[in-house]
């Protein structure tokens, strides 16, 4: 007779640091500023709005100088007639970047996986900086004004884009592996908090300018940062050589193996055995053997689609990054529309939601990492979200005060957003289903954040809308009630893992 195996209980939140080599922190430290590059140049097209829609409208309209001399070339380039109009084409361009952006997802990670990683990722990169220049920079100094123009562009860009983030997750989960994830992956994430705050200061110190040369800069680093990558990045711990992959070079650092490959398909999520192994008969083609751990093959698209956990979590985040892109679209533009702030000065108060969804998704996934849970932590957060969106849409004309506001509201949306694109992605692309088929994580990662986006396109054109026909406050309305559709279809995750909990806590109750 054995006595029953004691519950599993989640590793300790300090020291699994230690296991970290130098090729770890490169590439962290590659993948992090790969995106934070992109994120800024993406960032400078919210930034600069107000540039864009006075730029675009008849000066009659807008209180501004003509841009041209004599007056009746302004005249003849202008594209609308009025700012609700140039509002509302910009709320189109930026769900038109959001929907190619999502399209652009599914496909880029079904090919991350068949492709080498570190090729798809710099063709994105430098891709994307070389229409930005075109659509932010050439135009204008051409003097080149056409609405067809800017949105095939635009859909072009948002394809280059959704090459990224796929790729960066997937070279993220090769090398680091289930312990210690949440607050990892938590750390990581940031970056897109960070691209967005580089890109805040970049586009304002140079708006004096125009906006044509906030675009140069950020395009010209971020092609730049793309060719960095491509002689510096290594993939997966496979490129370094097999002793290292094996984790036998204790000798050279002194430090114990890190997790291998295997170790990362542990689940953490939630109490997903029976769910797994039920899936793994649904498929057998996706078990694993020793000889297909050598040989390891992408799955198909619709096997990922069908993987437990990514559905819900897809759903989910379609509503939560609604409200989160619209925070990044909209934030500089309402804050000088409905204040009166200087565009420069919205642009520097609005880097305070990136700051709480910096320190938001650090914490929390620190917290789920010491849980061993994810959907109870991002449940509580969203569930404060909702009522930091209230308390926001309240806020009174004083920029201490909004950013305060701004950077609690940040930390309860930004960070469950953080969590779901990085740490969750990762945990859902390494799951013991997947044992028979390592290459799925890019795949994965293209699926959670490609419904996220096809969410955020269609709430951007809905969020001009609606500020157009009814205010602000009842934008801010709507972000609740999206909030509160991202906890719906979160909650069977987490009244699962509660109860796997509950079972955890009494089977250590009956030990001691």
């Amino acid at each position: 007779f054995l006595p029953p195996a004691a519950p599993v209980m989640p590793p300790s939140c300090c020291g699994y640091l230690s296991q970290y080599t130098h090729h770890h922190l490169v590439a962290f430290l590659l993948t992090f500023f790969s995106y934070v590059l992109l994120h800024a140049s993406r960032k400078t097209f919210s930034n600069v709005k107000v540039s864009i829609s006075a730029q675009w409208t008849p000066s009659v309209q807008n209180g501004g100088a003509p841009a041209f001399s004599p007056e009746e070339t302004w005249e003849d380039n202008h594209l609308f007639a009025d700012e609700k109009q140039a509002t509302l084409f910009l709320g189109a361009l930026d769900s038109i970047f959001l929907f190619s952006y999502a399209v652009g997802l599914y496909l880029s990670g079904v090919i991350g996986d068949r492709v080498n990683l570190r090729y798809v990722l710099c063709f994105g990169l430098c891709g994307s900086a070389a229409v930005e220049f075109l659509f932010g920079t050439l135009t204008e100094w051409l003097h080149i004004y056409n609405k067809y123009l800017y949105c095939g562009l635009w859909v072009l860009n948002g394809l280059l884009q959704s090459a990224v983030w796929p790729c960066v997750v997937a070279v993220m989960g090769n090398w680091f592996g289930k312990t210690g994830r949440g607050f990892v992956f938590g750390l990581w994430s940031a970056c897109a908090s960070v691209g967005n705050i580089l890109g805040a200061f970049l586009a304002s110190s140079v708006l004096k300018y125009g906006y044509e040369y906030a675009f140069l800069v950020t395009s010209v680093v971020q092609f730049a940062g793309g060719v960095v990558v491509f002689f510096g990045l290594l993939t997966s711990p496979k490129e370094v050589g097999k002793d290292f992959e094996l984790g036998h070079f204790e000798s050279e650092t002194g430090l114990g193996p890190v997790e291998t490959d295997t170790d990362s398909h542990r689940p953490l999520m939630s109490d997903e055995e029976d769910e797994v192994e039920a899936y793994a008969r649904r498929h057998p083609s996706v078990q694993q053997t020793e000889e297909s751990l050598e040989c390891s093959q992408a799955i198909s698209f619709f096997q990922a689609f069908r993987l437990p956990g990514v559905v819900p979590y897809s759903l989910a985040y379609a509503c939560l990054k609604l409200v989160n892109y619209s925070f990044f679209f909209w934030l500089p533009f309402y804050l000088s529309n409905n204040y009166g702030w200087k565009e420069a000065e919205a642009d520097r108060l609005s880097v305070w939601y990136d700051v709480g969804g910096i320190i938001g998704g650090t914490v929390q996934g620190l917290i789920s990492d010491c849980m061993g849970k994810r959907a109870p932590v991002l449940s509580l957060s969203l569930a404060l979200a909702m009522g930091a969106l209230v308390g926001y849409s309240r806020s009174p004309n004083d920029q201490l005060i909004n950013a305060v506001l701004l950077a609690v509201t940040g930390f309860f949306i930004g960070g469950p957003s953080n969590m779901i694109s990085s740490a969750i992605s990762a945990d859902l692309g390494r799951q013991e289903a997947l044992r028979g088929s390592q290459e799925a994580l890019a795949t994965v990662t293209g699926i959670v954040d490609g419904t996220g986006s096809i969410g955020a396109a269609a709430g951007q054109y809905l969020v001009s809308l609606i500020e157009s026909k009814l205010g602000w406050m009842y934008v801010f309305y709507f972000f609740i009630v999206m909030t509160g559709g991202s906890i719906v279809f979160i909650t069977p995750l987490f009244i699962r893992e509660l109860c796997a909990m509950w079972r955890d806590r009494r089977a250590l109750r009956r030990q001691l």
